[in-house]
């Protein structure tokens, strides 16, 4: 009989052990804060907020000028610039709407727009990354328009232009690749203007998370 109770004590230990080990994970996100100040979101399983992986804010020292009020990483900047080269000489006129944000630029960005429209958090992020997870954090992304044809600047119409097409078949070339395409698995909204830079070891590792779920 005491031997009975006794199996019957350890069986009971080792499934009570065995549910608190599978909740623990669950239970550790979420009583941990939030990873954003003011934004009542939490992680999910694979680290993304909202649909958005994390991202290093680049020291300032990896930064250069590609313009008088733009930076991007060094290497991002080099190819980018001859990005733009190749396209005039096809007599495509692509400009850098936005590059390098800060954390802080991002912050502001993300909340003072989701205030002004009246957005839900998950609303402003389909079309925004919150502070820390923002692919321009890193200096490796930039938002692209047509300079002929503004009226598409930060529009889904820009994939009907000629910088558009022209990305389509040459930015491989020089390592970007379109961050959010159309029913991307980040489930980000699609975003025909944002191009992230691959084509470095830091950027691999930074963007390789993303990568892996698109595969």
């Amino acid at each position: 009989m005491f031997g009975r109770l006794l199996r019957l004590l350890l069986v009971s230990g080792l499934v009570t052990g065995t549910v608190l080990l599978l909740m623990a994970g669950p239970l550790r996100r979420w009583l941990t804060p939030p990873p954003v100040a003011g934004l009542n979101a939490r992680l999910s399983a694979d680290g993304r907020l909202l649909g958005h992986f994390p991202y290093p804010e680049a020291p300032a020292d990896q930064l250069v000028a590609i313009s008088a009020d733009l930076q991007l990483e060094t290497d991002a900047a080099h190819a980018l610039l001859a990005m733009q080269r190749a396209a005039a000489v096809d007599g495509v006129h692509l400009v850098v709407l936005s590059a390098f944000r800060s954390v802080s630029l991002q912050r502001q960005l993300f909340f003072d727009v989701k205030a002004a429209r009246n957005q839900s958090a998950r609303d402003r992020a389909l079309v925004s990354a919150p502070p820390g997870f923002s692919e321009h954090s890193t200096g490796f992304a930039v938002d692209l328009g047509d300079g002929r044809l503004p009226a598409t600047n930060l529009s889904t119409g820009f994939d009907q232009t000629p910088s558009y097409r022209w990305l389509a078949a040459n930015a491989h070339r020089f390592h970007f690749q379109l961050s959010f395409p159309q029913g991307n698995a980040q489930g980000v909204s699609y975003e025909p203007w944002h191009w992230r830079f691959e084509g470095s070891t830091e950027a691999l590792r930074l963007f390789e998370p993303a990568m892996r779920l698109a595969r």
